[in-house]
């Protein structure tokens, strides 16, 4: 008997508690979201040494790792890649109905991803990004670099030592820029092998190629020339086509075009070509200097690079 008045009175406690809950289950869910909810917590943390601190009309640097909206979003995974981290875990919200959704487009947009990577230092770019999530709004972006650490040792030493004969104190930043440009594809060869053959013989697709091997594809030619264009401390970032990468330049409250791999052809007999027609020129007059095939090439999204939509 005292057993089951026991039992009762134990029952009938938690019936009172949950009579309670339901009756002020709003205040309880506030006192969650403010006090016990992990997404209150997260910070960014240490950045590293290539951090840009630098804000573009496409993506922003951000404190606030509650997204509200996509562009919240986007904003989280650049500054996240911009820190130079490889891993990021930060949470949706019940307020944000959309942001598992948005998470889903996000992750599986890797147009999208190129070009949030393109703001960022080619050292915290990515060459492989994962977003992993689950339903109760835990989402962590896993970051694996373009560049490892002794290929950036040996590439930050042989601009310390280029650095004194290309980039000259006192003098313009477009000749110094130019001085850059010259040495690059007069020391580079269009490395076609790679480019239709998919031979990974050279290192072409990054600054290793171009710098130490004497051989570059688009990607190789825009990453080498971003490190001295951010030895120089020119705001930059680089511009993605389908098939396609240079640089975009901000030089005199202007936005320019700057693409090396065009200014450095191989001809059909093999030949190769060294110009200028690609040298710090704005969005009219790269349309202006397109072949056919060029054209196609620099079909850019402007959406994504709305610095150069009027430029």
């Amino acid at each position: 008997m005292k057993r089951l008045i026991k039992l009762l009175f134990t029952c009938g406690i938690f019936m009172i508690l949950l009579g309670i809950f339901f009756c002020y289950k709003d205040q309880v869910y506030v006192y969650v979201d403010q006090y016990l909810s992990p997404y209150k917590y997260v910070v960014l943390g240490d950045v590293n040494e290539y951090y840009r601190d630098q804000d573009f009309l496409f993506v922003q640097n951000t404190k606030d790792f509650v997204p509200k909206n996509f562009q919240d979003l986007k904003n989280i995974y650049y500054t996240a890649i911009n820190a130079g981290k490889e891993s990021f875990t930060f949470y949706c919200t019940k307020e944000y109905k959309d942001c598992f959704f948005d998470i889903q487009d996000i992750a599986n947009d890797q147009d999208l991803l190129s070009d949030i990577n393109n703001y960022v230092h080619p050292y915290n770019g990515f060459s492989h990004i994962e977003t992993e999530y689950d339903t109760a709004g835990k989402i962590t972006i896993k970051i694996e670099k373009r560049y490892s650490e002794k290929q950036i040792t040996e590439i930050n030493q042989e601009i310390d030592r280029l650095a004194p004969e290309l980039i000259l104190p006192d003098h313009p930043l477009e000749e110094n820029i130019s001085r850059v440009h010259n040495y690059i594809i007069s020391h580079t060869v269009y490395d076609t092998a790679r480019a239709e053959h998919d031979d990974t013989t050279y290192e072409s697709d990054i600054a290793y190629g171009p710098l130490f091997q004497g051989m570059g594809i688009c990607g190789g030619y825009t990453d080498l020339m971003q490190l001295f264009l951010e030895r120089m401390n020119v705001k930059n970032f680089r511009v993605s086509s389908e098939n396609h990468v240079w640089n975009a330049v901000y030089l005199n409250d202007q936005w320019y075009h700057l693409d090396l791999t065009w200014d450095d052809p191989v001809r059909d007999d093999g030949v190769q070509t060294l110009g200028d027609d690609y040298f710090l020129i704005t969005t009219n007059q790269l349309l202006e200097v397109d072949t056919d095939e060029q054209k196609e090439d620099h079909k850019f999204n402007r959406d994504h690079y709305s610095e150069l939509k009027e430029a």
